[in-house]
């Protein structure tokens, strides 16, 4: 099922497109009934499907045109295009509702495939009502539209179907003005899309519960967040659940869950005027307040989170010292934090100490500060000494470092800064760990460990035994930095100095290649100069064709460009953790028309990789525009995207020319190979037995510490 927001979004179409797909490929595909309203493209789309004539079925006097249930079971296609399932029959028909004719096809086995606007949801009949001012009579229940094995929207932008409607390609002329002062203002239209994808949210969200409920998942999937707040019923409790409610706030459609564990051993009475108190807040920010019974508050909060399918947790927690909670290791959110497993804990500091700790006989607290001492020196060497080790064996993994350097000093954030050799000195990072890492100098810590580079952090300050260790983990990090860099340098300078292919050659034929296009255009705006008499689509066709020549013709030039800036050495590169999934659709986005002939097929929740976002975005668009280029008209390119040893290889594979020909050597391919390698990445260029070419970037994952690490470390 095709659902929108309004009329004029494009469901027919999609519709039409989908059943042109199958029918492509082999499906036997009737349409049963389609509306095109007039519409030219629509129209146009519908051109080559086997139509079943409708039955005329007369009421009143007049005729109308209804679906012919009969003639299509008796046809009995694989799929039938429906349009408009909350259409009324005309009296006489065998059933009231369209819909419930396609009851009847889907019995005799007939896979169908309808659309639906938003507006026609029984329940949400009223709202729509209320927002357009337009009673809807035909109206569909919801149970008929969730027995949808598949629901797709079809959005568009208010703005962009106001568009649609002045140009024409919705409604006749004698009709635009009236919709477009009336139903079709953009505030009815953000409202309905708004319904539309709240209700299409919902169902996703049902199957997501059954899916994870047959399967027995009982590890929360961050598909929605839930963040649940801690109330233990005391005053500090306010700064708690405004803290909560302010990360919610952050992620529209979040959901906020307060709950409060009541122990049932009769030694705890619980302070109902400031859970009331504390419940009327919650509501106030919206969330929910609830109470669950239970003897050990940890358990029974990280039961009730998993329950919840919660994603974050926020507990109230006292600014004790990190040596304390080391040693102590028995507070509620101590044990909460490190069982949490795939659940993300926020810790509120509070302020002050806790009343255990006020108690505390002074024999019993020097005897734990030595302990405590004790161990963290243990444990730092250890961390030092593992550091070291890493950074001699080569490995350069440099946000996984700093994310365990993170950890052992109990830090929010750490970045590594370079500053730009340029005259203008400023800083970048080259890589970092945690939440809202430091940019530039400045932070609570700031050490410098050379002109060119200084390690920050955030989150707390250091003591003088902290901050000299830090500097010595720091300075370990730059060393082993520098090394691979200068390994790097050498082995490019030697691969670079054996290709016997030179600099200039690449030049010439670039340059012939530009030529070449220069001259394509130019024939196509001389022919356009021509007087001679032409169609408007032979007009296009010219105007299509110069307009590819010249981006063909510039996207050389910032070839070219980059290329030359990266053999400077004037192109920075930026490591960071980068969203692979939104680097594609950004590369897809820039390819314009092209990207949509381009098939992905990419693994299921692949994890961030380690790139400069701008330079990966780079590198597959020119890896995918040029496999565009080479491709067979009715063999489009593939993109893949998979997870191996803790790698994600990215391939971009074609039918076009063999990896010997020109075009597979070109300037598209050395630039994506150049920039690949200044990222410190690798790209492999093969030819596939069944021909073409797969070009493969492998790129090292953002790999994260096991929950477990932070026991490890502290027992250390």
């Amino acid at each position: 099922m095709y659902l929108g927001a309004a009329p004029g979004v494009g469901k027919t179409y999609a519709m039409l497109a989908e059943g042109q797909r199958r029918r492509a490929r082999g499906t036997d595909v009737v349409a049963a009934l389609i509306e095109t309203h007039g519409r030219r493209l629509t129209s146009a789309m519908a051109e080559g499907l086997e139509a079943v004539p409708r039955r005329m079925v007369s009421y009143r006097g007049a005729t109308f045109p209804e679906m012919d249930i009969d003639a299509v079971l008796a046809r009995h296609p694989q799929v039938a295009l429906v349009d408009e399932l909350a259409h009324t029959n005309v009296p006489g028909c065998r059933n009231a509702k369209r819909w419930q004719d396609v009851d009847e096809l889907l019995s005799a086995g007939i896979d169908v495939i309808t659309t639906l606007n938003i507006q026609h949801l029984e329940s949400l009949n009223d709202v729509t009502e209320q927002v357009t001012g337009v009673v809807q009579h035909e109206t569909l229940p919801d149970e008929v539209a969730r027995r949808a094995d598949q629901i797709e929207l079809v959005d568009m932008t208010p703005e962009a179907l106001r568009r649609r409607m002045a140009h024409g390609n919705v409604y006749p002329p004698d009709r635009i003005d009236a919709a477009l002062t009336h139903y079709f203002r953009p505030g009815n239209l953000t409202a309905l899309r708004e319904l539309a994808l709240l209700w299409l949210a919902d169902r996703v969200e049902e199957g997501l519960q059954r899916y994870r409920a047959e399967h027995g998942i009982a590890t929360p999937w961050e598909t929605r967040e839930r963040i649940v707040v801690c109330v233990a019923g005391e005053k500090d409790d306010e700064t708690v659940i405004r803290r909560a409610a302010r990360i919610a706030a952050r992620t529209p459609g979040s959901d906020l869950l307060a709950v409060h564990v009541t122990c049932d051993d009769g030694l705890t009475v619980d302070d109902t005027t400031m859970l009331e108190s504390q419940h009327a807040l919650v509501k106030s920010l919206g969330g929910s307040f609830q109470k669950v019974p239970g003897q050990d508050v940890a358990s029974t909060l990280l039961e009730f989170a998993r329950a919840e399918n919660a994603t974050q947790m926020v507990l109230g927690a006292s600014r004790r010292s990190r040596l304390r909670t080391l040693v102590a290791g028995k507070s509620t959110p101590t044990r909460v934090a490190r069982r949490a497993e795939h659940l993300d804990v926020h810790l509120v500091s509070l302020g002050g100490e806790t009343h255990s700790d006020m108690h505390l006989g002074r024999p019993l607290r020097a005897l734990r500060r030595r302990h405590a001492l004790a161990a963290e020196a243990n444990m730092q060497a250890a961390a030092l000494t593992r550091l070291a080790a890493t950074v001699l064996r080569g490995h350069s993994d440099l946000p996984a470092l700093l994310e365990e350097i993170r950890e052992m000093f109990d830090l929010a954030g750490v970045s590594l800064l370079e500053r730009h050799q340029d005259a203008g000195g400023g800083w970048f990072v080259v890589a970092s760990a945690g939440e809202m890492a430091p940019e530039g100098p400045g932070a609570e810590v700031d050490l410098p460990i050379s002109e060119a580079f200084t390690l920050a952090a955030r989150g707390r300050t250091l003591g003088g035994q902290d901050t000299r260790v830090l500097f010595s983990c720091a300075v370990q990090l730059v060393a082993g930095l520098v090394q691979r860099r200068e390994h790097e340098l050498t082995a490019q300078a030697a691969a670079y100095a054996a290709d016997p292919r030179s600099r200039a050659a690449r030049i010439a034929a670039t340059t012939r290649k530009a030529h070449d296009l220069v001259a394509t255009a130019q024939v196509s705006l001389d022919q356009l100069a021509d007087p001679a008499p032409r169609t408007p689509a032979e007009n296009a066709d010219l105007v299509a064709s110069a307009r590819l020549a010249l981006d063909r013709v510039a996207r050389l030039v910032s070839d070219v460009s980059d290329l030359s800036r990266l053999h400077a050495g004037a192109l920075e590169t930026y490591l960071r953790p980068v969203d692979l999934d939104e680097v594609i659709a950004a590369c897809l986005e820039d390819l314009g028309p092209g990207g949509h002939h381009i098939t992905v097929d990419t693994e299921e929740d692949l994890p961030d990789v380690i790139a400069d976002a701008a330079l990966l975005t780079r590198v597959l668009t020119s890896l995918m525009a040029d496999a565009l280029h080479r491709s067979p008209p009715d063999v489009p390119p593939t993109l893949t995207a998979s997870v191996t040893a803790g790698r994600v290889d990215i391939c971009v594979t074609d039918l076009g020319p063999g990896p010997d020909q020109a075009d597979g050597n070109g300037l598209a391919l050395r630039l994506a190979r150049d920039l690949t390698e200044a990222m410190g990445d690798t790209l492999r260029c093969d030819q596939p037995p069944e021909g073409g070419r797969s070009v493969s970037v492998t790129l090292p994952a953002a790999g994260r510490q096991p929950a477990h690490d932070n026991s490890r470390h502290a027992a250390a």
